[in-house]
Order: C-alpha cells, then structure tokens, then sequence
C-alpha cells in the first residue's frame, strides 16, 4: 500500500509511471523524494504544480546533506527558487557550507532570490551583443556561431530566462539579417587544414570563435583543461555534486591537501587478467591527460585483487601499451600493496559495527533484491571471531564473505568485502586467503594514494555510494568519483572472455592477433600510438558511452603516417616485363624521394634494370572505356624513373595465361604524356603480406537481433589474405619489426614481428583510402 501511494506521489509531481517506479527501486531516493514532496504540499495547501514537481525531484535527487532538505523545499514551494538555474547554485552553496549555519542574505544573494529579468533588460542585452559582432554577422549571416550572442547575454543576465534569450536573439538576428536565403542554406564549405606550424600557433580562443567543434579543432589537453573548469579543485571535494560530508571531512582534507601541496592527482587501474583495448585508450589518455593538463601525477595502478585470473605476461603487457601510447607513471603501484592495511580497515569496520561476516551462498548473493542476510545483526565480536577464522583458512570457498552493511544507487543490498580464495597471488604468495573486492578496495587505494579526480567509466556509477560511504564509514580521506562514458567500436568485441573464445576456435592466432582492437594487436597491425591518441582527442571527454566506425580511427592513422611514413614500392602480384631496348649495360640508380611531397625529407635509391615486375592488374590486352593502364596502343610511365614503356609483344604458357610482356621504353619527356604512373620493381625482394579485412559482418557482432547466431558466427572468411610471394624494393631490406612504409598505390604496411632474416613479413595496416565500400 506504502508503495502505491509513493507512486501515485511521484506521478503527481509530474513524474512519468515508468520514473517513479525506477524511483522507488532507490531507497535513498525516495525516502528524500516523498519528504520533499510532503513539505512542499503543506506549504502550498494545494497540489505540486510540474514545474515544481521537477525541481523538487531534482533537489531530492542531488542533495546529498538531508540536514537541508526542508531549507531548500520552502524556498522551491514558495517560488522563491523557480529555475533550475537557481536550483543549481542553491545546491552548489550548501554543498560548499557544509558545516556552517547558512546565512539567509548571502545564500539569496548567491541564489538569485527576488531577482527579477525584465524582457527590456534582455532586449537590451541582445542588442549589445550582437552590436559588438555586427560586421562579422553581416559577413557570415546564418552560419555565425548564435551560441555566442547568449552567451554574452547569459553573462550580463545571469539569472534570466534562457528560452527567453534565445527567443529574443533569433527575433532581433531575422530584424538584421532577414528570412535565410538559399546561400544560407547551403552546407558551410570546408576549411582547408592548416599546415602544422600554423595549427599549433592557433590559439583555443581562435577556434572556438571560427565555430569549429571543440572536439575536432582542440587537441586531447586543450580539451581537458576545458574539462578542469567541470571538476572541483583539489581540497574542494566537497563541492562536488553527490560528495557526502562528515563532521570529520574538513579536516581530513586539510591534511590532504598538506601531504599534496593541492596537486591534481589521477590513476590508470587496469585488471592484471587480460590485454588492453582501444576503450582502455581513451581512460589511459584521459586519467594521464588530466594530470599532465594540469601538472599533476598518475599513478599505474593494478587492481590485482583475484589472483585466480592474472598472469604475469598481462602487468608486462598493460604497461607496455601505457608507454607505447607516451604515458610514463609517476609510480607503478598495486592493490596488493595494502592489503595489510585493507585488512586492518575490514576489522575496524566491523569494530564500527559497519561490516559482518556471512553465510549466504555466491548464488544468493546474485541481483539487486536479494533478501537480507539473516547474519546481518550478529554481534559484532562474533563477526571479528569469525572473520579472523577467514584469514585463517577455516571456512571453503563460498562458506564466508564479509560484506558491508549499505544499499547501494542501483539497489543491490550489503556489497561483499572479502571473500575466500585459495589460489596463491602472484605477489604475495600463499600468505593470505581472502582477498578484497573491487567495491571495498578501490576507493580505500584511492583514499591512500590521495587521488584528487578518481575517473572512471558509467557502469560505475551505481558504485558512487559504496565509493563515498566507505570512506566516511571509515573516517579517512574520501576522492571523488567522476564518470565518463565508454569508447567502443562497430564491428568488433573487445571482451576478454570472446577474445579467449575467438583464440580457441582458431578464428584469430591470440590477443594480437591484428584483426582485433586490442592495443598489442593495433600496435602488431601497424597504428602509429599517436594515431590512436588523436583518435580519443576526436572522440572527446564525453558523459555518453561513445560506439565510433572504425574507419573513423582509420582515418587518424593515415593522418600519422602520411607524415612518417616511408615510401617504398611493392607489387602484391607480379607480372614480369622485358624491357627490350634499354638504355643502358647496367641497372640504373633511381633516386626516389621517402616523401614525395617534401623532398627535403631525403630520398633513397633503387636500382632500375632491363627486367622489372609491374602489378598484374596494370595489363589488360584488351582495354575497357576508362582503363588507363598498360595496354595496346596505350603506353604508361613508370613511376620515379622518367621512362614510359609502350607494348610490344605478350607471352603466354601453354595455358594462355599471360606469363611476361615485351615492351620498348622512352624519355618521358621525348613525346607525348602517358595517362598513368605505375609503381614497379627490379632486382627484388621476395615477402609475404598480409591483408586484413573486418574480422565480423555485422556492425554489432554481439547483438542477438542483428546477429541471431552469435558473433563466433559472424566470422568474415575472407578477413585474412595471404600473399606469399609478393616482391618489394629492396629499400626496405634492413627493415625492423613495427617500421613503416607507404608501399605506393597500394597502402600502408608495417614490418610484423614474425620476420626474419631474408624474409620480411608485412602487415597492411590500412588502405591508401577509405575503401568506398565499406558500411
């Protein structure tokens, strides 16, 4: 009954059925929802209006100090506090009083109480504004960024309308500039890219003024800075939106910032049980550049808290790839490091009668509205007895867990703390048998390693509440948790447990294997760090959980290495040519430049003979419309050498397939221009290549709809060709594993680490260009 009538409560307030009963799952919530609502209704004598209704939800919702809840509902139920502007600075100037009496003048003040807009006000301040942008209005017309017209105006009237604003602005932009013509229409054409000594003296403020977007034109640590204006100052936690306060709070971070010196504070903290992955690239570049945006220090630190999962070769691994991207650790640390203090914390919280040992099985423990345990009002010293007992080895696996006495945002009720495991840890050895979970280990770590900004992706969110009760439950130094959104990518899985299941039906060799999207793997296929990194910095910081086209990491990879990138040419399948008349008793030194369009960056030579191969798609004996290669009648030039060759005569096998063709060569400059440059070789090198192609079909391989059948029946058969016998200038014969080249016309490649001596192995890392194909 108490439940029907919380929802026909929240419905009133103007909450949607499916809201309230999501609501009412929160326990906190709606505790504070139902107070809210019921103090207001007595002020008003009448029903919540939904205006009201809304921004009693939010104060509900984001007040985390209770103490105050009956201060804010009478100025929200009295109107005094009608925006959710004001709502926002209400909440912002308790969360910064925490243990102050709020002084009622200051706080109106700070809150916009009584102050009234006028409409002549903010006609007024849209006219200055867009007076002192005039000319550039006139010029731009409908393609000028409006954003900044209120802007300014929001500046000047903090604490008006902004629908009003907006309304106002588009009224006063169609009295200047009249109705949108088909020019104003059109698409807004494309800035040509800046050179980069050019870029980099463009200045944020430029950009953001030419209207580019943020998360295009800034680089990952201009974007990050702007990120620092969101995120609390070191020592000012308290601020934070959701941040719970303790009469000890004050003091605990006082001392923080004393052992700090007010230094932001951030840390990367992989699972040692699996290969990193590109959306573990976006929390690497963010969690090192934050700190490194605000001259601040990360830490690597590895969650090795289930030693049934982790394997050496994975901590070499993960911190590999942090180096490989360009991130250097201001330490290593691991949660095994405190284990004797973690364990110390578990026994004090059961002293506080926070924590209790328990006899539920894992099975019962599962989802978010198991019964309560029957073991949850033991006394305390019988938990201590029994949870030394743990330590000790005296229960099974699964017969003992302490868990921890709060319910959690999502509803799930007394997270585990410990439980028993003997399985020896990497480290530690055989010298304990209960291990830590990630609930009660990673805040206490954070606590002592005093990170500043704790970032980490939305699914833990519903963690926030263990994260800041833990901390106070246990008096010390609480961070806080910030979340963002997950990066992941069409056409690919990323979990550790498919990965293992694509190794074992031989789908892929390991984990990297270069048709995946692990990190080894991006880095065995030839991806430039720095690609990736730009890739995250055009993905952005961002709240919403991100899923990209791979062809948009593609992109930022041919951005790197058409800069650095070598040329060198290759012919995947050779079609020997006679060159019958050339000019000279011995091959020719062909200077050919490593980057044709800045030949100040070098040139390397090779050698060019009477017997050269060409591509055998560069033939055909009969021409179609729109065929410009080698052909009867129809001569081509040979790319670097200033010779064109013309076709004289076609040998075939008994077959009739084409074996070798005769040709005469020229100048180039001695007659007419040839239609086409083709790439070829002489005095080779003989390599194998590999081609790879989208490991799924589908765009979400895991997704039942899509792919009914799982994604191991998603599998793309031709996702890996192998040409054995290809030939490559021999330029590239001291090549080192992970070098790169351009092989022109046909893409870009890199020296995999199968290589050996007297036989190259090249991985196509992408093609030339976006193949037009592709989905």
């Amino acid at each position: 009954m108490a439940a029907l009538d919380s929802l026909s409560l929240f419905t009133g307030l103007g909450l949607s059925e499916h809201k309230a009963r999501e609501t009412l799952k929160n326990t906190a919530l709606s505790a504070q929802l139902r107070e809210a609502a019921t103090q207001a209704q007595q002020t008003l004598g009448s029903t919540i209006d939904k205006a009201t209704g809304t921004l009693l939800y939010g104060l509900a919702s984001r007040l985390r100090d209770p103490r105050r809840l009956s201060f804010l509902v009478s100025y929200v139920a009295n109107r005094k506090i009608h925006t959710e502007l004001q709502l926002s600075a209400a909440l912002e100037y308790v969360r910064s009083h925490p243990l102050d009496p709020i002084n009622t003048e200051d706080f109106e003040q700070e809150c916009g109480v009584g102050v009234m807009v006028t409409p002549e006000q903010i006609e007024e301040a849209v006219e200055a504004a867009i007076n002192r942008h005039r000319p550039q209005l006139l010029e731009e017309r409908y393609r000028f960024n409006m954003g900044l017209l209120m802007g300014e105006a929001r500046a000047v009237l903090k604490w008006a309308d902004g629908k009003m604003i907006k309304h106002e602005v588009d009224m006063q932009v169609l009295h200047l500039l009249g109705p949108k013509t088909e020019t104003d229409l059109e698409k807004k054409p494309k800035v040509s890219k800046a050179r980069p000594e050019e870029k980099d003296r463009r200045t944020t403020k430029d950009m953001m003024e030419n209207g580019e977007a943020a998360n295009q034109a800034l680089s990952l640590m201009e974007q990050l800075r702007g990120e620092a204006l969101k995120f609390h100052k070191p020592g000012e936690n308290y601020k934070t939106p959701g941040y719970v306060t303790t009469p000890h709070t004050m003091d605990l971070l006082k001392q923080h910032l004393e052992i700090t010196g007010g230094q932001v504070r951030t840390r990367f903290p992989p699972e040692p049980n699996g290969i990193l992955h590109i959306g573990h690239a976006k929390a690497i570049n963010f969690n090192f550049g934050y700190a490194k945006a605000n001259n601040g220090i990360c830490f690597l630190r590895f969650d090795d808290t289930n030693p049934e999962k982790e394997e050496a070769k994975f901590f070499t691994a993960i911190y590999d790839m942090v180096a490989w991207l360009g991130y250097t650790p201001y330490k290593v640390t691991y949660a095994s490091d405190y284990f004797d203090q973690l364990y110390a914390w578990a026994v004090e919280l059961i002293h506080r009668g926070q924590a209790y040992v328990c006899h539920q099985r894992g099975e019962e423990l599962k989802g978010h509205n198991s019964l309560p345990s029957p073991w949850r009002d033991r006394p305390i010293e019988e938990s201590l007895l029994l949870f030394e007992a743990m330590r000790k080895g005296k229960f099974a696996e699964g017969e003992a867990t302490l868990r921890m006495k709060l319910v959690m945002e999502d509803g799930k009720m007394d997270p585990v703390a410990y439980r028993v495991k003997y399985t020896p840890h990497h480290r530690t050895g055989d010298t304990w048998c209960i291990y830590p979970t990630y609930d009660y280990t990673h805040c206490l770590c954070d606590s002592i390693e005093h990170i500043t900004h704790s970032l980490c992706t939305k699914e833990f969110q519903a963690r926030r509440s263990s994260y800041f009760w833990l901390c106070n439950a246990l008096d010390v130094y609480c961070p806080v948790q910030w979340e963002y959104g997950r990066l992941n990518l069409h056409y690919a899985v990323v979990s550790k447990r498919k990965i293992l299941q694509l190794v074992a039906a031989g789908a892929v060799r390991d984990w990297d294997d270069p048709r995946l999207f692990t990190l080894t793997a991006l880095r065995r296929r030839g991806f430039p760090p720095e690609a990736i990194n730009n890739f995250c910095a055009r993905v952005g910081v961002t709240v919403a959980q991100t899923t990209m086209e791979p062809h948009l990491l593609e992109a930022c990879v041919r951005d790197v290495l058409n800069d650095t990138a070598p040329r060198a040419m290759a012919v995947l399948e050779p079609l020997q040519v006679i060159i019958t008349n050339f000019p000279a008793t011995k091959p020719l030194d062909i200077q050919v430049p490593n980057f044709p369009a800045d030949e100040t960056k070098g040139f390397h030579q090779v050698p060019f003979g009477p017997m050269v191969f060409i591509e055998r798609t560069d033939f055909k004996e009969e021409a179609e419309p729109g065929y410009k290669r080698l052909a009867w009648g129809q001569p081509v030039g040979l790319r670097h050498t200033g010779y064109v060759i013309e076709l004289q005569n076609v040998v075939k096998g008994p077959s009739g397939c084409v074996e070798s063709l005769e040709v005469t060569c020229r100048r180039a400059d001695a007659g007419e221009k040839p239609k086409a440059f083709i790439h070829w070789v002489s005095q080779t090198l003989t390599c194998e290549i590999r081609l790879y192609e989208r490991l799924f079909q589908h765009k979400n391989p895991e997704d039942p709809a899509e792919v009914p059948g799982g994604f191991l029946s998603d599998l793309n058969p031709a996702s890996l060709q192998v040409v054995e016998a290809a030939l490559v200038d021999c330029s590239v014969a001291s090549a080192k594993p992970f070098d790169k080249f351009q092989f022109e016309r046909l893409g870009y490649f890199s020296v995999d680490p199968d290589s050996c001596q007297g036989q190259l192995v090249f991985n196509r890392t992408v093609t030339l260009k976006e193949d037009p194909g592709k989905v």
